[in-house]
């Protein structure tokens, strides 16, 4: 079945309170049950991004944009209708931001071996870097 990725957008300007987060979990949680949900990163805020161009690195992210990628989604839909159906309940839509589908053409993905140790949800120990 043909995966597709949502690229979710964020206003940077936008305050985004604990019953909006849940509604991105409920979201989440809804397309775990469906088996639509492949993999799910939510991204740190963009002020942590550091941009390559050249020889050079910057601070930030590269373009100054009111919308920047706050998180990315893969999904598994039969058809590009079927994904646009399932991101467009994305809470992103409703609360001034949106999504992005793009159908995947390639992938690679490293074998964790353990599929216990896949995924681990170890922020309180992340330093900057």
């Amino acid at each position: 079945m043909p995966q597709y990725a949502i690229f979710i957008y964020s206003d940077t300007t936008a305050e985004h309170d604990a019953a909006e987060l849940a509604e991105h979990d409920e979201h989440a949680d809804d397309l775990i049950r469906s088996g639509a949900l492949t993999a799910a990163y939510a991204l740190r805020s963009p002020a942590a991004a550091r941009s390559i161009r050249g020889s050079g690195i910057t601070d930030g992210p590269y373009t100054e944009s009111k919308e920047l990628i706050a998180g990315i989604g893969i999904i598994e839909a039969p058809d590009l209708d079927a994904a646009l159906a399932l991101a467009s309940r994305n809470p992103a839509t409703r609360y001034g931001a949106g999504v992005e589908v793009r159908e995947i053409e390639g992938a690679y993905v490293r074998d964790t071996g353990d599929a216990d140790d896949a995924y681990t949800d170890d922020t309180d120990n992340l330093t900057a870097g």
